[in-house]
C-alpha cells in the first residue's frame, strides 16, 4: 500500500478506516460495538470511537508522531500515557493539552505541537469566578485498588468521603489487567482477573451513600492552610478534608540509553493501556526491557493481541517477576536474555531496530556481544516509583495524611487492595471511630507484599493414576486457588503460609479446576494411558490466546516448563472452562515417555537476531535525559563536574526538571548520573516540588469557559 507522510511524522497506511490498528476479536476481553465519530488532525478527517483519548484514536489510525520539539526538531511521541510526562501534546483548537488525557470529540481541531505553540490572541481581562470549596471528611486522591478499599472501609462506617481519580474511569491499574490475580481467594480475589476485580471494587463503591466519587479528576496541588486544589474538566475546585488518603499508585522509571528518545519506545504501562484499556494493537514487532513481573505480563499480553513478541532482556542474572509468568513466555517462544540490556534505539523519525548486548556483573555491556533486532516498538519496564509528591508536601504543612498501595510501597494490586483496607480503618480511627484493625490483616499484607522466595527443583513424580495434576509452581509466591478448587481436597499448600509451593496428596477425579483456576497457568492434568496401542498419554492445558489455530488433528511442538523443546504433540479437543469462561482448556496426545516433561506446546517462531555492533558506554554523552526540554547526558555531567550538587540549581542552568513534566521523567537518571561519576548520596540536593504538581492552565482559576474542557 501507499504511504503518506506529514512534517508530523504520520506514518499511516493508506487506507479509508482505521480497521488495522483496532483488535476485532481478542481471548479475553470483550470487543463490543461502539458509536464512531470524526475529528481533524492537522486538516486531515481521522475517526474515532467516542469516549477515547486523543492519542488512543491517532494510534488507531497509524499515527505515533505527535509533533517536533522546539529545541532540535526531534519527533515527539508517547511515553506514559498516564498523564505523567507530556510527550503526547498536541494542539486543541489553538491550545495545548496532554493527548493521553484529553478526550476526543466530534468535529475537534488536533493539530501536532510543532516547537513552542503560540500564546492565544486575549483581548479582555476574564471575570475571575468564585472557587467553589467542598468540605468532606476524607479525600481519597487516587481511585485504584489502594483508594477504592480504603474508601469502602470509611464508606461503611459512614464516614464522608470523596474520591478523585484522573481517569474516566476508576479501577487504576486493574483496568489494564487480563490475567487472573495471585494471592489469598478469599482475601483479594485470587483466580480472578484484574479487570473483573476493577468492577466487582467500583460496584461495591457505589453502594454506599456517604461516598461520593469524581472521575476525570486531579489533585493539582496541597497549601499550607489544608486545602486541596482539583483540576476537573477544565474547572477549579477546592477541596477541605479532615484527613487525605494518597493512593496516586507508581509511574514508570526511564531508561537512558542512545535512542531512547524515539517514538515507538515507552513504557509497558502505556502499551497496557493502549492494548487493554483501548483495544488498539499498537505495535506488530515488540521488544521488552526489564523482567519483573510487569515486563513478564506485558509480554503475555501482547501475545495474547497477536503481536509478535521478539525477545526480553533483563540486565540481572535473572528475572525478578513470578516464575510462572517467565515460564509462560519461554513457553510460548519468547527468546529471554538475562545479563543483558539495550545498548541503542535506532530509526528515522521512529524506532525501527534496537542492539542489545551483555553486560558484566558491573552491568557494563560486553563489546562483541551485541545483537541487532528489527522491532517497532521497544517497552521500558525497568520498575515502578511511588507517586507521592502530593504525600509529601501535605506532610511537611502538617495535614493529617497517609499513602497506601504503590504510593506507600511497590508491591502487587493484591498487596494494594489489603494496603487499603488497613489504611481505611487507620484514617477511620484518627477519625473519632473505635474501629478494630485485625491482626492477621498487617500479616496478610506483608505477604502480599513479599518479593518471589525460594525456587525448588521441579521434580514431576510418576504416579501409578490414571489421571493426576502436575504441579510446576515451584517458587514461594502468594497463591492458593488450586487448594481451594479442588473438591476432593487433594491439593493443600505445604505448610499454613499461602507463600509455600502446593502439593498434590492423592486422590484425583479429573475435574480439571486446578488447570482451570491457575493464575500462573502452571497446572496441568495427565492421563497416563490414552491409547495403549500407540503408547500415547493425554495432557490437558490451559490455554488463553485465541483459539483460531486450535485444530483437531494439528500437530504442535511440544515444550518443557522452560521452553526447551521435547517432541510433537497432536491436538485432540478443545473445551471452555469450567470455572472462567475466558480460560481454554486443551488436549493435547503426545508420546507417554515425553508426558512427564511436557508443559505446553509453542507459538512463536523464536529469533536469533543480527549481529550488531558499538557497545560502550552505558549512557553516551548525547544520550537523552530531560525529555522535556531535550537535555542530553553530556549536559549533565559537565555540570556535575563543575561542582554541582544542588538539583535545584540543574533547574537553573540546563533546565533539567522545567518542562511540563516536572522532573518526574529525568530525576532518578540524573541521580544516576551523580552516582557514575562517585558523588555520594549525601552530597545531592533534590529538586524542590512546588505547587502544582501538574499542568494547570491559568485559564482554570478564572473560570474561563472552554471547548470541552480543553485548556
Amino acid at each position: 500500500m501507499a504511504m503518506t507522510m506529514s512534517r508530523a511524522g504520520r506514518t499511516m497506511e493508506d487506507t479509508t478506516s482505521s480497521g488495522e490498528f483496532r483488535v476485532r476479536r481478542h481471548p479475553i476481553l470483550p470487543v463490543v460495538e461502539r458509536r464512531e465519530i470524526a475529528f481533524t488532525f492537522n486538516g486531515a478527517p481521522v475517526k474515532a470511537y467516542e469516549g477515547e483519548v486523543i492519542t488512543t484514536a491517532l494510534f488507531a489510525n497509524g499515527i505515533q508522531v505527535f509533533g517536533h520539539h522546539q529545541r532540535d526538531g526531534s519527533a515527539q511521541g508517547i511515553f506514559c500515557a498516564n498523564g505523567q510526562c507530556s510527550q503526547c501534546t498536541v494542539l486543541v483548537d489553538g491550545l495545548p493539552v496532554k493527548g493521553c488525557m484529553t478526550t476526543v470529540r466530534s468535529g475537534m481541531d488536533v493539530r501536532s505541537c510543532e516547537g513552542l505553540p503560540a500564546l492565544p490572541a486575549e483581548d479582555r481581562v476574564p471575570a475571575f469566578k468564585e472557587i467553589p470549596t467542598i468540605d468532606t471528611d476524607v479525600l481519597v486522591i487516587g481511585g485504584g485498588p489502594a483508594g477504592i478499599n480504603a474508601a469502602i472501609e470509611l464508606g461503611l462506617l459512614g464516614i464522608k468521603v470523596l474520591v478523585v481519580d484522573d481517569k474516566s474511569e476508576f479501577g487504576g491499574k486493574l483496568t489494564l489487567q487480563t490475567h487472573t490475580f495471585f494471592g489469598s481467594r478469599d482475601d483479594c480475589y485470587a483466580g480472578t482477573r484484574g479487570i473483573e476485580i476493577a468492577r466487582i471494587l467500583t460496584r461495591r463503591l457505589e453502594t454506599l451513600p456517604s461516598v461520593s466519587v469524581m472521575s476525570g479528576t486531579a489533585a493539582v496541588g496541597a497549601f499550607r492552610d489544608g486545602i486541596v486544589g482539583l483540576q476537573k474538566e477544565g474547572n477549579y475546585l477546592l477541596v477541605k478534608p479532615r484527613a487525605v488518603l494518597v493512593a496516586c499508585g507508581a509511574r514508570e522509571k526511564n531508561l537512558a540509553f542512545p535512542g531512547c528518545d524515539l517514538p515507538g519506545v515507552y513504557g509497558a504501562g502505556a502499551f497496557q493501556t493502549l492494548l487493554n484499556r483501548d483495544l488498539v494493537r499498537p505495535t506488530r514487532r515488540l521488544f521488552i526491557v526489564g523482567g519483573g513481573n510487569v515486563g513478564l505480563i506485558t509480554g503475555y499480553h501482547a501475545i495474547q493481541a497477536g503481536i509478535k513478541v521478539v525477545g526480553l532482556v533483563e540486565a540481572l542474572p535473572y528475572c525478578g517477576g513470578y516464575k510462572v509468568h517467565l515460564d509462560k513466555l519461554r513457553r510460548l517462544g519468547v527468546p529471554v536474555y538475562t545479563s543483558h540490556t539495550v545498548v541503542r534505539a535506532e530509526g528515522a523519525n521512529k524506532l525501527e531496530k534496537i542492539t542489545i548486548a551483555a553486560v558484566d556483573a558491573h552491568f557494563r555491556p560486553i563489546a562483541g556481544s551485541e545483537k541487532s533486532h528489527k522491532v517497532d516498538t521497544l517497552l521500558i519496564a525497568v520498575g515502578l516509583s511511588p507517586v507521592n509528591e502530593l504525600y509529601e508536601k501535605m506532610a511537611a504543612y502538617g495535614i493529617d495524611c497517609y499513602k497506601a498501595g504503590d504510593a506507600e510501597e511497590i508491591a502487587e494490586a493484591s498487596a494494594a487492595i489489603f494496603s487499603g483496607k488497613i489504611t481505611g480503618r487507620k484514617i477511620a480511627r484518627s477519625l473519632g471511630c473505635d474501629v478494630d484493625i485485625p491482626p492477621e490483616w498487617e500479616s496478610t499484607a506483608a505477604i502480599l507484599r513479599s518479593k518471589p522466595g525460594r525456587t525448588v527443583q521441579f521434580e514431576p513424580a510418576k504416579l501409578e493414576k490414571k489421571v493426576y495434576p502436575i504441579i510446576r509452581c515451584i517458587q514461594e509466591i502468594p497463591c492458593n486457588p488450586c487448594a481451594d478448587s479442588c473438591p476432593r481436597n487433594s491439593i493443600a499448600i505445604d505448610g499454613e503460609s499461602i507463600l509455600n509451593n502446593p502439593v498434590f496428596k492423592g486422590d484425583c477425579i479429573g475435574c480439571g479446576n486446578c488447570v482451570a483456576v491457575c493464575p500462573g497457568l502452571a497446572i496441568s492434568l495427565l492421563m497416563t494411558d490414552y491409547d495403549a496401542k500407540a503408547n500415547t498419554s493425554l495432557l490437558i492445558l490451559p490455554y488463553e490466546l485465541d483459539t483460531k489455530d486450535l485444530i483437531e488433528g494439528r500437530k504442535v511442538d511440544t515444550v518443557d516448563m522452560e521452553g526447551k523443546a521435547v517432541g510433537r504433540g497432536t491436538i485432540v479437543a478443545f473445551r471452555t472452562s469450567n470455572i472462567d469462561a475466558k480460560r481454554k482448556i486443551v488436549s493435547i496426545e503426545v508420546p507417554k515417555a515425553e508426558a512427564l516433561r511436557i508443559a505446553g506446546f509453542t507459538v512463536l517462531e523464536p529469533e536469533a537476531g543480527g549481529k550488531g555492533s558499538g557497545a560502550g558506554e552505558s549512557i553516551s554523552d548525547d544520550t537523552i535525559i530531560c525529555r522535556c526540554e531535550r537535555i542530553t547526558a553530556g549536559e549533565v555531567r559537565a555540570e556535575i563536574r563543575a561542582g554541582v550538587r544542588d538539583m535545584n540549581v540543574l533547574k537553573a542552568t540546563i533546565r533539567t526538571g522545567m518542562g511540563a513534566c516536572g522532573g518526574k521523567t529525568c530525576t532518578e537518571l540524573i541521580l544516576r548520573l551523580y552516582r557514575e561519576l562517585g558523588v555520594e548520596p549525601g552530597e545531592i540536593t533534590l529538586p524542590t516540588n512546588r505547587p502544582f504538581v501538574e499542568e494547570v492552565p491559568l485559564g482554570v482559576f478564572a473560570g474561563v469557559e472552554s471547548n470541552g474542557g480543553a485548556k
